[in-house]
Formats: structure tokens, C-alpha cells, sequence
């Protein structure tokens, strides 16, 4: 699975729906299976080792524009003991039979939910004898209007269903032991009304005719699956099938679709062109063919990111749905989401993990394969870089006193949900990426390579993958570096001193202004450069020394693929920052991070920050070029420089952004430059929003007015999709309410993922009150959960509505999360509050929800870090926001 970004993957908690109170993951009006017994005997996570799971049929009844679906499930069992009660999963599901068959004799049973989570409780009227038996059930279940379980969605004039099942949202859709340990085969076929479309995990066997003119399809049984990779999708969608040629590794071509909704189906040719060579560069890297016999690749409008179903991948519509228009950006998602997700299809689906606590090497794992092969399918995209950035960006979670090593132990059900953060994906993709340049590409890759052929349609853990890559690599040390940065939180800073050729390394654990956490110790692949010369050595001290050249330049980072900030004397700082617009982007990157980690630690002056920003804008990678300004516009939007100071700071930003801009040329129209370096134009998308926005500059600020109003007017190619946030947001900004409600209006009127998104993030971000209040309150039926999500997250973003929006989201916590369920859903919320500043706010907030979330022990680890980094900001604004502002005031004050 592969989250979007985490202002997305809130958008089903935040549907209308969830808001109305009736999702998926609580009791729900209406339906049969309200609420649950409680059992204090039941399992809280793991289930009891009595039975093991070893096929599944089943039959469902689909009809998308209908409240609810039914079911007709077969699980065949072996029983460990004669039993007269059995622990399994089942969540809201109105169960109507339950039986064990063994040989000719029936068991009559009861079922019952025991908890929120889903666990449920079979009694037998009598004791079922050890050995094998059937588990057989009639049920059905409500639709979830979110991404989680079975669920399903009205495009346009048309209902269509699809499944989300990681986490442990099977449950919701059919009675299982829904626990990635268990793999069996699924056989599974659907009856619908006649014309519909049915994709699921294996080929279609047929269609055949049924009762009341319905059409029953059939499918072949599937490789053995856990039950979260189970996919069923169902309504009138658009199919284009084609084949992903032979390779090397597979001798036959294999068959291959794209499934979209009528809405999406003039974009489907991007997806169905370019999803082919990226099977065939994992296919290559891994050795071997594609393990399953065919493979689907389906969009879903609410969907806040991807999931990598065996043979049928979902994605949301704005990643795989691609025009002749699309941006960098955009094929940049698709290329490293789509290849993130057909990684999995080894690496999570073919080797499963043994449970929830080893999830994250799937997605770790599949992180940094995701980058890794989608550089190699369009490298003039730049696309690696990314992978540096989401690390980086990561450390700053990681650093936190409140958090979690990446391999965790998850005992209950209500920790899941937990592991897919930025720390299993950014954090855990940056490590393999450590080890893999540590070791070198061929001895990595000879491990990977090794595990998947010992585990192969099976499960296996954390230490059986450290072992393969520890046997691989000859090299046992490997396992010490690997442990110690999975095993432990935190992040290190490497403080690198030079007196001659000598160099020093001394590691600590890093900490913010206002922090204390316990100190620790890594063995950390260290890679330095000193100008052209590299060397690597594993530091497992807390200080060592190496002999280096002598040199102008030290990079203690080389590539910027080490999982660790570093430090550096103040010569050396200024002479690295005199090289940023030559750096590598990886490294600039890196570079940037340590540079703000330093100032965030009270050591570098704010004053280098703006050196820096300088320097760095002429780099040529986009994400490296802007870093810098958008994190000094981050100090801005969380109220760290001061009122007196911000006309000083729309003249830095213009004095240093505008120019750049200038240089390249704007022109908002669609397809101005289209024959242009990929690179080039994502860095103009990246300079327009710091110009407009920050720099407030009028030139820039009017064409992007006028090309808005003649977009809104009826011309298309008036604003290219990377200019229409930016564009349609000045509108909003100058034209308070009226534009506003024509955004609402345009936006809920259309199926197009970009206009949505940007029309209403526009709306939201004005920063006008009245704006902001009517978006908080609308309710309108065509809302769904990615459009709640921009108005409220847009609301909290802008300095100037933030305390409305944030007393609205605390006011209206409790509605916002009923029913929520999913691994995209309750984690998520926190972040609603995470641009306050100071510890009385914090205080505030938790006094506020803080009891009602700690009860629930649902998205705890998140809401306690947003507390934590509330609060560091309150110390870095008490210890350093006086120098901010003048330092910036300084900056941005014309010399006289």
C-alpha cells in the first residue's frame, strides 16, 4: 500500500459519510448487526491457534446502487482440538446461518461480534471433533461509503463497488480469520445484474446466466492470498485489456488490463502504455516472472492512495488516470506509485509477513523500490530524488521523544493502523536504500533475490529478510547496521570535525530545542566526500577518525541516501553552502535538511538559513531549488516571524524566487511548455506558489488571475493543470464568498480528480473568514471524503483561519471519527492541529479531545506527537523566533 501524502490519506475519515456518522466501523443505523457483545475472554489481537484456515469460496451477490450486498462463504478448516467455541473476525455483518460441516454431519452455530474491532465468536451446539471441517455462512453487509472494506461510490449517474481490505477491513466484507499469517487459495465468484463489469484477484472462468436475470462470474482459484490482498470490483466499468510482453524472466505474454469508471475512461492510455515496461524492470530486478497469472490495474475516485491486491492493483484516480497535459509531478506519482505497488506483487504478496508487526519491510521495501524502479523507467524525471526528500522529511517524526521503532510489536488490533506512517514508509524506504548503497547494488539485490525464492507463497519475518541479505552479502556486520536503526527510534546526527586529514565523526541522538531524549547508538553506513573523494566506513562508536585528503569541500553524506543529519564547523558549512546550486540533488537535499536540523537544535544561525536559500535556488533539481524557501515559508505560516518583520519577508522571497522565475518564463497556458526538460517544468510549478503566494508578487499574482477567469469562463487551456491551484487560490483570495461558492460548485460538479482538489484546496486556503465558515459548514450530498479533507485542512493551513478552523475541528471531533474505521482514517485526524504553536495550545487541544482519544486508543501514537510538536514549536519560537524576525528583517530590507 502506498499513501498518497497525509493530507490525502485523511480523506475517508473525514467523508461525508464518517461525518454523518455512518461509515463503516462502528454500529450503523439500520443495520442488523449494530453494535457487538462483549467478550473479555476474546482475543485482542492475535487469534488463538485452534483453527487454521485453508481455502475460501465465495459467493457474493453485488448490486452497487444498493444500502447493502450479501454473502455465501465456505472456509475450509482444520481444527487443532475438538471445540465447542471458535475465535474468528467478522465486523457489522448480519449473519444469517452459521454451520461446520464435517464429512455428512452439520453443526449448527451462532455467531457474534465481540468488539469494534471486528473479533466474533462462534458457538457450536455441540463439539466440533479435531481435523477438517467446513465453516459455512449466510450473511450480509452494509457498503461503506469510504475506502475500507467493500464500498462503493455514485460517478456521475452510475454506482460502482470496490474493496479495501489492508488492514483488517476483510472482515467487513465476509466472516474470516482476516490475519496476514494465513494464506490460502480464494475462489470467489459475484452475481450482479447483467452488463456489469467483475474484476477480482485471478482470471474470469465465464459469465453465466442466474436467477431474476442476474449474471453470475466465475473466477479461478486464486495463489494463496491473506485475506487483506483479496480484491472484488463491481459496476458498470470501462475494461481495456491488453498483454505485458514476454521477458527474459517470463517466457509467454501475460494478460493485462486497465478498469476505470465511465467518467475516467478518455485517460486510460497512459496506464495501459506505461505499466508494461515497469513489469518488466521489477522482473528484471527481481530475477523471475510476475507471480501471479494476470494482473488489473483499477482506479477508484476516493481512494487516498493505492493497494497492491494480488493481480488487481487500486489506485485513485488522479495517480494512474493521466492526459496528454499531465505535469511532471504527476507522472512522477505515477511512475513511483505504480511501481511501489507492482513491487509488492513479490514483495508482500508472493513473501507474506508472518503478522502486523513485520508490515513494515512490505512497505518500507516497496518505498524504496518504488523510487528506485520508476528512475530507471523515465529517469529525465528525476524521480530518486524523491525518495531522499520523504527520508528526510521523515526525521523530523522520528526525532520526536513520542514515537515507535520501525519494527514494532503490535499485540491488539487498535495498533495497526500505526505502522503505515511516515516512519515505516520514509524512514524504513531510506534505510534499505542505506543498506542497499552500503553493500552495493549486486550483493543486495543477490539477498532480496534469496528471500523471495525461500519464502515464496508463504510468510516470512523481519529476521528471516536480514538473514538472506546477511547471507547474501557475506558480510554478518550488515545485521548490526540493519538492527540498530529498525530496532530503535530515533534519528543520529553525525558531528564531523576536520583538523588536517583527520577527520572526526562523533554520533549522538538528535533533538530539538525543547527536547531530551534518551541518548542512543547506531552503526551507521557513513559515506563522506571531501570535493571529489569518497570514502564509506560503518560508524559503531560514538566518535571515530578517519585519515581523508585534504579538500575545500566536506559532504558527510554522499548521495544523501544515509539515514543520519550531520553537523559541521562553521567554515565548513559555508563552504558546502557555497556549492549548493552545483550539488547533486540528493545530496542538496541532504545538505538542506542537516543545515535547518542544526538551527532547530539552536546551533546554526538563522542568518545561514538565508544563505543557504540563496545559494540553493539555482540548483537545477526542482525539489532541491525550492527547499529551502519552503521551509522559510513554513516559519511564516506557523507564526515564527513577526507581524513586523512580513514585508521584509515577501521582499526576501520575491528577491529570491521571482528572478528564478523570471528566468525560466511563465506562461500559464496548457502545453506552453511541453517539449520543455521535465525538470525545468516542475521547478516553474514549484516557484509559482512561492511567487504568488509568498512573494505576493503583482505580476505574477494578475496573470495567474487572468488565466483563472478565462479557465473558470469556459477556456480549458487557459491554465495548465500544474498552475490551477495557484491560479484559481489568487481568485479565491481577491474574491472572498462569490468565488468561493463557484469553486464549491465547479468542483462537486465534476469527476475530475485535479479540478476537485484544487478548486476546493483554493477555496479553503483564501484565508477569509466568512469563506471559511461556509465551507465548515456545508453539507452537500456530492461531497466525498478527498473533498472534506481540502476544506478543512485548507481552513487549518491558513494562518489567517486557522484558530476558526481549528476550534471548529475540536468542537466537532467526536462526529468527524464516528464510524471511521480503515487504515487511511482515525491515525490521520491529529494532523488537523498540527500548525499550532506552544504549549498552551497544546494544552488546550488535549484537555479538549485529549480523554476521548486516549479511551478509544485509536490514533494515539499520532494525536501524541502532534501534541509534542505543537509544544517544540511553542520552545523554538521562546528560544529563537526574536532572531528569526530579525534576520529576516534584515534580509529583506533594501540596503540604503
Amino acid at each position: 500500500m502506498r499513501k498518497r501524502m497525509m493530507l490525502l490519506a485523511a480523506a475517508t475519515l473525514l467523508s461525508s459519510s464518517a461525518f454523518a456518522q455512518s461509515g463503516t466501523g462502528a454500529a450503523q443505523a439500520g443495520a442488523p448487526a449494530a453494535g457487538f457483545v462483549a467478550d473479555p475472554a476474546s482475543p485482542k489481537g492475535r487469534l488463538p491457534d485452534a483453527a487454521l484456515p485453508k481455502a475460501y469460496r465465495l459467493d457474493f451477490t453485488i448490486m452497487p446502487e444498493q444500502d447493502r450486498f450479501s454473502g455465501h462463504g465456505e472456509i475450509d478448516v482444520v481444527l487443532k482440538r475438538a471445540t465447542q467455541r471458535l475465535y474468528l473476525h467478522g465486523r457489522d455483518l448480519a449473519v444469517a446461518k452459521v454451520v461446520a460441516r464435517v464429512g455428512k454431519t452439520v453443526v449448527p452455530a451462532t455467531f457474534t461480534q465481540v468488539d469494534a474491532t471486528g473479533t466474533a465468536r462462534l458457538d457450536f451446539a455441540r463439539a466440533v471433533p479435531a481435523g477438517a471441517a467446513t465453516l459455512v455462512f449466510d450473511y450480509s453487509g452494509k457498503f461503506g461509503n469510504d475506502a475500507s472494506g467493500l464500498y462503493h461510490v455514485k460517478v456521475a449517474d452510475r454506482w460502482y463497488s470496490w474493496t479495501q481490505f489492508e488492514s483488517i477491513d476483510a472482515r467487513a466484507a465476509f466472516p474470516s480469520f482476516d490475519e496476514p499469517g494465513f494464506k490460502q487459495p480464494f475462489t470467489i465468484s459475484v452475481t450482479t445484474a447483467p452488463g456489469m463489469t467483475v474484476v477480482s484477484n485471478s482470471p474470469a472462468t465465464g459469465v453465466e446466466k442466474a436467477a431474476n436475470g442476474m449474471e453470475l462470474h466465475r473466477f479461478a482459484p486464486t495463489k494463496p492470498l491473506p485475506t487483506y490482498l483479496v480484491a472484488i470490483d463491481t459496476g458498470p466499468f470501462v475494461r481495456q485489456a491488453g498483454t505485458v510482453p514476454p521477458t527474459p524472466e517470463r517466457a509467454k505474454a501475460m494478460p493485462y488490463g486497465v478498469v476505470a469508471t465511465q467518467a475516467q475512461q478518455a485517460k486510460m492510455a497512459y496506464a495501459m502504455a506505461e505499466t508494461p515496461p515497469i513489469v518488466a524492470l521489477l522482473e528484471r530486478y527481481f530475477g523471475e516472472a510476475f507471480p501471479f497469472p494476470k494482473l488489473d490495474q483499477i482506479g477508484s475516485p476516493i481512494m487516498p492512495g493505492a493497494m497492491e491486491n494480488a493481480g488487481a492493483d487500486t489506485y485513485g484516480d488522479g495517480i494512474i488516470f493521466l492526459d496528454r497535459n499531465a505535469t511532471t509531478r504527476d507522472k512522477k506519482e505515477f511512475g513511483m506509485v505504480v511501481s511501489h505497488e507492482l513491487a509488492h506483487q513479490w514483495f508482500g504478496d508472493l513473501v507474506s509477513p508472518e503478522w502486523w508487526s513485520d508490515i513494515w519491510l512490505n512497505e518500507s521495501f516497496a518505498n524504496w523500490m518504488g523510487y528506485r524502479i520508476a528512475n530507471e523507467w523515465k529517469p529525465e524525471l528525476g524521480i530518486g530524488v524523491g525518495a531522499l526528500a520523504e527520508g528526510f522529511a521523515a526525521m523530523n517524526t522520528d526525532a520526536l521523544e513520542v514515537g515507535r521503532p520501525i519494527h514494532q510489536p503490535i499485540t491488539e488490533n487498535s495498533q495497526i493502523d500505526s505502522a503505515f506512517d511516515s516512519i515505516t514508509y520514509g524512514k524504513g524506504g531510506q534505510v534499505v536504500a542505506m543498506i542497499a548503497a552500503y553493500l552495493g547494488d549486486d550483493k543486495f539485490k543477490e539477498g532480496v533475490r534469496l528471500h523471495l525464492k525461500r519464502h515464496a507463497y508463504g510468510n516470512a519475518s523481519s529476521e528471516q529478510f536480514f538473514r538472506s541479505i546477511a547471507d547474501a552479502a557475506h558480510d554478518p556486520k550488515v545485521l548490526a547496521a540493519l538492527t540498530s536503526f529498525v530496532d530503535q527510534q530515533g534519528v543520529p546526527v553525525v558531528d564531523v570535525r576536520r583538523q588536517g586529514t583527520t577527520l572526526t565523526a562523533t554520533q549522538a541522538r538528535y533533538a530539538f530545542i525543547g527536547s531530551s531524549p534518551k541518548p542512543q547508538n547506531w552503526t551507521i553506513p557513513f559515506c563522506v566526500r571531501v570535493d571529489a573523494t569518497k570514502q564509506c566506513s560503518l560508524l559503531d562508536q560514538k566518535s571515530s577518525t578517519m585519515t581523508v585528503p585534504a579538500g575545500r569541500v566536506v559532504m558527510p553524506n554522499v548521495g544523501g541516501t544515509g539515514y543520519y543529519r550531520f553537523d559541521l564547523a562553521p567554515a565548513d558549512w559555508q563552504a558546502l553552502i557555497a556549492t549548493s546550486a552545483t550539488l547533486p540533488g540528493g545530496e542538496a537535499i541532504a545538505s538542506t535538511d542537516s543545515l535547518w536540523a542544526s538551527f532547530r537544535a539552536g546551533k546554526a544561525p538563522p542568518e545561514m538559513l538565508i544563505t543557504q536559500a540563496r545559494a540553493m535556488v539555482a540548483n537545477p533539481d526542482p525539489t532541491a531549488s525550492v527547499d529551502p524557501g519552503e521551509r522559510i515559508a513554513g516559519l511564516r505560516a506557523r507564526g515564527l516571524i513577526g507581524a513586523s518583520a512580513l514585508p521584509a519577508y515577501r521582499a526576501l522571497m520575491n528577491a529570491i524566487y521571482t528572478p528564478r522565475l523570471k528566468q525560466l518564463g511563465f506562461d500559464p497556458a496548457v502545453g506552453a511548455y511541453r517539449n520543455e526538460d521535465p525538470r525545468q517544468q516542475e521547478l516553474r510549478h514549484r516557484l509559482v506558489g512561492l511567487v504568488a503566494d509568498d512573494a505576493q508578487d503583482a505580476g505574477t499574482r494578475a496573470t495567474l488571475k487572468a488565466a483563472a477567469t478565462r479557465y473558470l469562463a469556459g477556456d480549458a487551456a487557459a491554465l495548465d493543470p500544474g498552475f490551477l491551484f495557484n491560479g484559481l487560490a489568487v481568485l479565491a483570495q481577491d474574491g472572498g464568498l462569490p468565488v468561493a461558492k463557484t469553486l464549491v460548485e465547479r468542483a462537486l460538479s465534476s469527476e475530475d480528480p485535479t479540478l476537485r482538489s484544487s478548486a476546493l484546496s483554493a477555496a479553503a486556503s483564501s484565508g477569509r473568514s466568512d469563506v471559511a465558515k461556509y465551507l465548515l459548514g456545508l453539507d452537500d450530498p456530492r461531497m466525498r471524503g478527498f473533498d472534506r479533507v481540502s476544506l478543512i485542512f485548507g481552513v487549518v493551513g491558513a494562518p489567517e483561519t486557522r484558530e476558526l478552523g481549528t476550534d471548529w475541528v475540536l468542537a466537532n471531533y467526536a462526529r468527524l471519527i464516528a464510524g471511521a474505521n480503515g487504515v487511511f482514517i482515525t491515525t490521520r485526524l491529529p494532523n488537523a492541529f498540527a500548525s499550532q504553536c506552544g504549549a498552551d495550545r497544546a494544552a488546550a487541544i488535549d484537555a479538549k479531545v485529549g480523554p476521548a482519544i486516549r479511551r478509544a486508543n485509536t490514533g494515539l501514537l499520532a494525536y501524541e506527537r502532534t501534541l509534542e510538536t505543537i509544544r517544540l514549536c511553542g520552545s523554538l519560537r521562546d528560544a529563537r523566533g526574536a532572531a528569526i524576525t530579525a534576520a529576516v528583517a534584515a534580509a529583506g530590507t533594501p540596503a540604503r
